[in-house]
């Protein structure tokens, strides 16, 4: 069964939108692809959304036999190349034109589908979608982001960059924090939610030139920032409840965001691995089922749903290379929700509000 993500706040409507799938990208494509499809369209009806499939039209065709519901909410549009999660940018980039993925993220481009959708190689995807979709005005690069498992009862914490620009400014990073903090109020549903900066400690001399400078004007423009500021936070606070949105560079975010999935994988065999040792394990399992199942839906890194490059004029969206039908649905639905957000329109509003900001931090910079 397919149970929806429990962070989402945006109302799904009756508008039918029109996504847009690399069917030929991940570990399990295009079988878990077209299942995570089918399950999406039998939880939300055949009329919240239209699929245009890209891939190998030959053997998409001989898979819609076992997902009729799919084959009559999908248009299959033929991709004669794949790119392989082994592959380079660099190797890729001139040459992928007829890639299932590229094809996907130009029909955003063209306004022919409101998002992708893909679980291929991430490099490649964020190279292409930056390189078709371009940044949003006022913005300097598109970071990587998603929700994370919170300790604070039901809530998640919006984590960015989580793994496309290993080096990172203090104007980078400010960018980073109105992406996440629109994210959080839209998506997440969090109203002036609490934004922090990763740090080794929480003290204003901590850390690098470049995170002091950004916290010191941070700081100064307290009253005039549209989220909480809260200063520099630690690793522990990321799953603490403490903060809603922790902006960091994506080296530093990319370990945190395996860390996190590594320490839920790890509950799960400890939860698994321990009640089975005896009776009274068992009994007490009995007892505290729903409170596993809230766990589990909590930690299993399929409920995430992947990860979206925001900053750019249109959502594309990385679910995880090993997606199995389940999570591809929840990605779907992902998708479909951000969609229906006026995300960039808040996104436009904030960077022209905020440019003074912006200007203090490239100043302080420059006098460096």
């Amino acid at each position: 069964m397919f149970y929806p993500m429990p962070f989402f706040i945006v109302k799904m409507s009756q508008e039918k939108r029109i996504i847009s799938i690399d069917a030929m990208g991940g570990d399990h494509a295009p079988n878990a692809v077209l299942g995570g499809m089918n399950q999406y369209l039998y939880q939300y009806g055949e009329d919240s959304v239209f699929f245009r499939v890209f891939g190998n039209e030959r053997i998409l065709r001989a898979l819609l036999r076992k997902f009729p519901r799919v084959a009559r909410n999908c248009e299959i549009i033929n991709a004669n190349e794949v790119i392989s999660g082994t592959d380079k940018v660099r190797d890729v980039i001139r040459h992928a034109q007829d890639t299932s993925m590229y094809m996907a993220i130009k029909d955003v481009r063209e306004g022919n589908s409101s998002a992708v959708v893909s679980a291929g190689n991430t490099g490649v995807l964020m190279a292409l979608s930056k390189l078709a979709l371009k940044t949003v005005d006022g913005i300097s690069r598109p970071a990587i982001t998603t929700m994370l498992p919170s300790g604070n009862g039901d809530t998640r914490v919006v984590g960015l960059d989580l793994g496309a620009n290993v080096h990172c400014d203090e104007e980078i990073l400010f960018d980073f924090s109105i992406l996440g903090s629109v994210y959080a109020e839209i998506i997440g549903g969090m109203k002036r939610p609490r934004v922090g900066i990763l740090n080794i400690g929480e003290e204003g001399t901590k850390g690098s030139e470049s995170l002091q400078r950004l916290n010191k004007v941070l700081s100064e423009h307290v009253d005039e920032l549209p989220y909480e500021y809260n200063g520099f936070v630690e690793g522990n606070d990321v799953t603490g409840g403490n903060v809603q949105v922790v902006v960091t560079d994506g080296f530093t975010g990319n370990v945190m965001l395996k860390t996190v999935e590594g320490t839920a994988k790890m509950i799960s065999r400890i939860v698994k691995a321990n009640y089975k040792r005896s009776i009274i394990a068992i009994l007490g399992t009995f007892f505290l089922i729903h409170l596993f199942k809230r766990l589990k839906n909590k930690i299993d890194p399929r409920s995430y749903a992947g990860a979206v490059f925001l900053g750019l004029n249109g959502f594309s969206i990385k679910t995880h290379g090993n997606s199995d039908a389940l999570a591809w649905a929840h990605a779907l639905e992902y998708a479909v929700n951000l969609s229906k957000s006026d995300f960039y329109g808040k996104i436009r509003e904030r960077t022209t509000a905020l440019a003074n900001i912006k200007n203090e931090l490239k100043k302080s910079d420059i006098a460096e």
